[in-house]
């Protein structure tokens, strides 16, 4: 579905530039952006996925993961094509690496996205699968109506859009996961080809805008488990809060980084002592069943507070607060 696209302004010799995402890719006319679905049309920038769904469940919010963001409840969630990151290790490539018309998809209104979310019983809509921000026209439109209908929205991004793009967002965006890939500049290089700093600038900025953000790192053997980098990674977190939550998740080998095996399980666990050596209060393990690195924990006493088992949860918080020492919890609810 075509349609003009936000963000965007004339450039020199019939280009435009858009200001969607990190890129700020300057396009010729019928050339598209680094994600591919943004296409000069006779000086006009238009997105060719307005509504373009290609993924569509209900999920649990903590599959996001996001687990201190109305935990145990659901979210519908949607993808779309294309994505403005060529990551090597892709987990989702078979979508995020489609341009248009290479995967089915279906056409959806912000209207139907709605309704179809209240009516499956969900308390709001994710946008994830691929990058939310290649189709932020129509991330914006059904958020908006969703904030109306009295949904949660969410983003589980790479975090390469605009300050701009987050400006517009920001208003009906109440939570985001941001995949930080490495703390370094030379794996986003080389492996995403794209850049680190856009990446923690976005994070910092929805903190100032309010934005619940968790953090999670996919732990690659041999690339971006290194402990200085973990540790450099941990206290740039810290400037956030110490109560943003961080995710540190397996690695199965997948796509075209395929040269290490899945994650050691030591490699996580030590990645989690780093972190919250550094004051980070809430550190987990991501895509290991059953670790106690799962579950949240009181930082002040050690209480168990919410038990996760697989995507399910057993809230033991009495009032928003901790049952043993009573310290209020650092969840949205």
């Amino acid at each position: 579905m075509v349609k003009e696209a936000m963000l965007y302004k004339p450039a020199e010799e019939n280009k435009v530039e858009c200001h969607l995402c990190a890129h700020r890719c300057r396009i010729k006319e019928g050339g598209r952006g680094i994600c591919r679905v943004r296409e000069n049309r006779e000086g006009r920038l238009n997105t060719l996925v307005y509504g373009s769904v290609s993924s569509a469940n209900v999920d649990p919010i903590e599959k996001k993961p996001l687990y201190h963001f109305h935990p145990g409840s659901l979210a519908y969630s949607l993808g779309t094509v294309s994505c403005n990151f060529r990551c090597k290790h892709c987990q989702n490539s078979s979508i995020s690496f489609a341009g248009v018309g290479d995967v089915s998809t279906r056409e959806f209104t912000p209207e139907k996205i709605v309704e179809d979310a209240v009516r499956a019983g969900c308390e709001g809509i994710a946008w994830t699968y691929n990058e939310p921000t290649v189709w932020f026209e129509f991330t914006y439109d059904t958020s908006k109506l969703a904030k109306e209908r009295g949904l949660y929205t969410s983003y589980v991004t790479n975090g390469y859009m605009t300050g701009e793009a987050l400006d517009v967002i920001a208003p009906y965006l109440d939570a985001a996961n941001v995949d930080v890939k490495a703390y370094s500049e030379d794996f986003y290089k080389n492996v995403c080809s794209a850049k680190l700093e856009p990446v923690l600038r976005t994070c910092e900025h929805m903190k100032e805008k309010g934005i619940h953000i968790e953090l999670t790192y996919l732990v690659i053997p041999g690339y971006n488990d290194d402990e200085a980098m973990i540790k450099e990674f941990a206290e740039w977190v810290l400037t956030l809060g110490e109560a943003t939550p961080v995710h540190f998740s397996k690695y199965y080998p997948l796509h075209m980084l395929k040269d290490q095996g899945p994650t050691p399980l030591e490699t996580l666990e030590r990645a989690c002592r780093i972190t919250m050596d550094t004051g980070m209060k809430y550190v987990y393990i991501g895509n290991v069943a059953g670790h106690e690195y799962d579950n949240t924990h009181c930082p002040d006493c050690g209480e168990l507070l919410i038990k996760r088992t697989g995507y399910s949860i057993t809230d033991r918080t009495k009032g928003g607060k901790c049952p043993k020492c009573g310290r209020k919890t650092d969840v949205v609810r």
